[in-house]
């Protein structure tokens, strides 16, 4: 027996009004900063990040499922944005969230 698939008589797209595309700028921001997230590990870091003022790799590694090596690999990514930074102490680097670029993620995500 054959099920017909019930088809939707509303159309998904309308003529007239033209949607202007975004400038380069303003899209290669965007999909920099959507790829500093594109990992979940990544995801769970700056979340992490975002509910303290500073977190040693050791400090995060122990909420992480992860290998140390594996960890620093995506805080290398989220520095490399510029979403996360880091900084020396001692033998340690100590990370932050940078809040200009994550007010910066949050007004382009808004843009879209």
């Amino acid at each position: 027996m054959m099920v017909k698939a019930k088809v939707n008589s509303e159309k998904c797209c309308t003529t007239g009004e033209k949607l202007a595309l975004p400038d380069v700028a303003w899209a290669e921001d965007l999909s920099k900063l959507s790829w500093a997230l594109a990992h979940p590990a990544r995801v769970r870091i700056v979340r992490l990040l975002i509910n303290r003022t500073a977190c040693m790799c050791g400090e995060i590694v122990e909420e992480m499922p992860l290998a140390q090596s594996t960890v620093s690999q995506h805080l290398k990514i989220l520095k490399e944005t510029g979403l996360v930074q880091g900084e020396i102490d001692g033998p340690r680097v100590c990370y932050c969230i940078n809040q200009d670029m994550l007010t910066k993620l949050k007004k382009l995500v808004a843009e879209l």
